[in-house]
């Protein structure tokens, strides 16, 4: 077995050499013109990303703000067609555990809307959107809801769960943009050591966390 994964290592060393030097061959096959022709396109993706990047920040992208009410929610939702969307309870802690996280990546993933919603001033938006627990997070890719992360059982089942765990969890759903491996939960590469605080279902202080409608 080992000496077939370094027959693997050793080909897939000699493909990568093989890619590199036909891509060395091509590049110095190319003329003053076809430089100029790259940096051109290589200028006028850096302008449109530019642009793009200011058409995000001009629909409130970069920031987590909270929606007045379903009418704003709509509105949002023409404008940007990747949101991540809280439903929260002011009486639920764990909903303040998901804002610290989400404030994070607001500022990470200007391609997605991040925005939070009052559940129970938004009943209609609640009901639509078919929110049964708090806090739940509402996944929108090109304007259609993908997924939702409800509580945190996706999250590894606790309160201490890493901001990039929450941005791997999101990244299922395709909201947003990530270049890591969609396969594994990065804070199972951590290892992390058993924490002290109490999972999900497990005796938490207050009755209002993981709130279940239909209750």
């Amino acid at each position: 077995m080992e000496q077939l994964i370094q027959n693997q290592m050793i080909s897939a060393a000699v493909q990568l050499e093989k890619h590199l030097d036909s891509e060395l061959d091509r590049l110095e096959s190319l003329n003053a013109d076809d430089l100029d022709k790259l940096r051109e396109q290589r200028i006028q993706q850096l302008k449109k990303q530019a642009q793009q990047r200011q058409e995000w920040k001009s629909n409130g992208h970069g920031e987590y703000s909270e929606l007045a009410d379903e009418k704003e929610f709509f509105a949002v939702s023409k404008k940007s067609p990747n949101i991540v969307c809280h439903f929260y309870r002011d009486s639920a802690p764990r909903c303040r555990i998901v804002d610290m996280h989400l404030n994070i990546l607001a500022t990470k993933h200007l391609e997605a809307k991040f925005c939070k919603v009052n559940a129970e001033r938004c009943p209609f938006l609640t009901e639509r959107l078919r929110i049964k627990v708090i806090p739940s997070i509402a996944l929108i890719k090109d304007s259609k809801t993908k997924d939702y992360i409800v509580g945190f059982t996706d999250l590894g089942n606790c309160d201490d769960f890493s901001t990039e765990m929450l941005e791997w969890r999101i990244a299922q759903s395709g909201a947003i943009e990530y270049s890591g491996d969609l396969l594994t939960p990065p804070d199972v590469k951590k290892q992390k050591k058993p924490s002290n605080l109490k999972t999900i279902r497990g005796g938490y202080d207050s009755d209002d966390s993981d709130i279940d409608f239909d209750d």
